[in-house]
């Protein structure tokens, strides 16, 4: 499973009880706050390649990481840019992730008419004319499978590597068993 590769993973965390988003955008070079817009501040990171959404409510998400250790790293980055700007912040806020969206190959052309009939209606959606791709749902663990005809699948709603290496696991041996996988 080591050809799964994750794109992006969405983590929200808490930083305060409440954040002063006008003192925050004059505090952190590059932050946009933009509140007519959007009501949180948007501040990037370059390294690693992330960014955090800010909210006047303490709350925070941060995208853009392919990996956990992003995700603590772009949070601890700015949790304590906020400390030493002065701002009462958390000392370790508490992480959850949200959503992990991931690639994977297949490495085999799919039919997707025969695979939406034999993975049963009731888990599949796919209308041609409308998206070129099937929506596949697993429910244990609760993900969503994009799969292309060209053998390529999306996996988002994971909470974890693990769900996504369950969930593709799951596809593969439906498909080897349905005799649709070479």
């Amino acid at each position: 499973m080591e050809d799964i590769v994750v794109e992006n993973i969405v983590a929200s965390t808490k930083l305060a009880d409440q954040l002063d988003l006008d003192a925050i955008v004059l505090a952190l070079d590059g932050a946009e706050y933009e509140p007519e817009q959007f009501p949180g501040l948007i501040y990037r990171l370059k390294k690693p390649k992330t960014a955090m959404l800010i909210f006047r409510s303490g709350k925070a998400n941060c995208t853009g990481a392919k990996n956990l250790e992003d995700v603590r790293t772009c949070i601890s980055t700015v949790r304590d840019m906020l400390d030493k700007s002065g701002m009462d912040v958390y000392e370790e806020p508490e992480i959850t992730v949200q959503n992990m969206v991931a690639g994977y190959d297949l490495k085999s052309d799919l039919n997707l008419n025969a695979i939406a009939i034999s993975l049963g209606l009731e888990n599949v959606e796919y209308e041609p004319e409308q998206f070129p791709g099937m929506v596949y749902r697993v429910y244990d663990p609760k993900v969503v499978l994009l799969l292309f005809s060209s053998g390529k699948v999306v996996c988002t709603g994971a909470k974890k590597v693990e769900d996504i290496r369950i969930a593709v696991d799951r596809l593969r041996k439906d498909l080897g068993d349905s005799g649709l996988l070479q």
